[in-house]
């Protein structure tokens, strides 16, 4: 692959019809402009090719291969098409497209079941002559092993097996909970109702299991069944009426929907119960991205196309460095408290929702 002319600061500056100072000043994290702005010069220097000498002294430092290489071809498992997969799609493909190399998307089909079936649509998509791949969150658990047994590098966008060797990266779920749950208490919270699958999937036990430890830290009580927790099954209609029994409850002040896309759900069953939110309970949900009709929702900040933009790189990073140890790498955002989330005086902690 021939080599990209080196962009220079002043050409780059001509290019965005902006100053060498300001450009300078925005690569470098100073303050004295807009965030768009700023956004705006990151983005067109990484697509220009451009990096501050403290960029290329940090890529040395991880001992990326940033350099001119021959291009490879690597492929990103997926199983369905929510969005937050198409955000790590985009982010390894960012990060990758930037050196020649290309990124396929592999959608898993919902009726793949078995190692024999597996290895099947493995050889038919070509995987064995890919160099390499990614392994996103939400993949059966029952297919995790043999992909991760396979001969050539792999990036898994999720938590880890127990006992895996294989560089992994996510969003943080568990500081999310954690998070949640002190800006809840943080605000004259005491009882918090948890929403939210425990299972099939690690990081739905996880969201869990941080939830219980912060509940007990921050002594907090939790309303409802613990050995159940509320979770969308399969009679949708009994599950919003399961739950808007307990909204109704009065036995805690504010809710934590814990899974993504929940947030909505529990609106409709506390309009359907005649409940507001943050007046009769605050909420706090760990969402994926923004939710537009719910535009100033309290939440976890959560980065997904940071998550596939650093796991291109720990896969550039093994390819060249394969005897290094492997890493786990957790992303941890800011909490965003929006207007769902309300400060309560003593009262209404010790009576339950409006002091009742």
């Amino acid at each position: 692959m021939p080599r990209r002319k080196k962009v220079t600061l002043r050409e780059l500056a001509a290019d965005l019809g902006l100053t060498v100072h300001t450009v300078s000043k925005a690569l470098r994290g100073l303050p004295g402009m807009s965030g768009e702005t700023r956004e705006a010069v990151f983005l067109r220097a990484r697509e220009l090719g451009y990096r501050t000498k403290a960029q290329e002294a940090g890529l040395t430092a991880e001992r990326l291969p940033w350099v001119a290489g021959p291009p490879r071809r690597f492929g990103m498992f997926l199983d369905g098409t929510l969005d937050f997969h198409r955000h790590q799609l985009e982010g390894a493909q960012k990060r990758l497209n930037e050196l020649g190399c290309a990124l396929h998307p592999l959608l898993v089909p919902p009726e793949l079941s078995g190692e024999a079936a597996l290895e099947q649509w493995l050889a038919a998509n070509g995987v064995p002559y890919m160099d390499g791949i990614f392994l996103t969150a939400t993949l059966p658990e029952w297919m995790e092993q043999p992909l991760l047994a396979l001969p050539m590098p792999k990036v898994l966008l999720n938590y880890p097996p127990a006992a895996a060797l294989v560089d992994s990266v996510i969003w943080d779920v568990e500081h999310a909970v954690y998070q949640s749950m002190e800006a809840l208490h943080r605000n004259g919270h005491r009882s918090v109702l948890y929403v939210g699958d425990k299972g099939p999937h690690r990081g739905f036990r996880l969201r869990w299991q941080a939830f219980l430890d912060a509940a007990e830290r921050l002594d907090m009580t939790v309303a409802g069944d613990t050995g159940t927790a509320l979770h969308r099954g399969r009679d949708q209609t009994r599950w919003l009426q399961e739950l808007g029994e307990q909204l109704a409850s009065g036995t805690f002040t504010c809710v934590l929907s814990a899974i993504p896309d929940t947030a909505t759900w529990v609106y409709m069953a506390a309009t359907s119960r005649r409940l507001s939110v943050p007046e009769d309970f605050s909420l706090v949900s760990i969402e994926n991205a923004a939710v537009p009709h719910l535009p100033d929702l309290s939440r976890p900040i959560l980065f997904q196309r940071e998550t596939g933009e650093r796991a291109a790189e720990l896969m550039l990073r093994r390819i060249a460095n394969p005897l290094l140890p492997y890493e786990h790498v957790r992303l941890r955002g800011p909490f965003h408290e929006g207007e769902t989330l309300r400060i309560i005086r003593a009262p209404d902690v010790v009576g339950g929702m409006n002091g009742a």
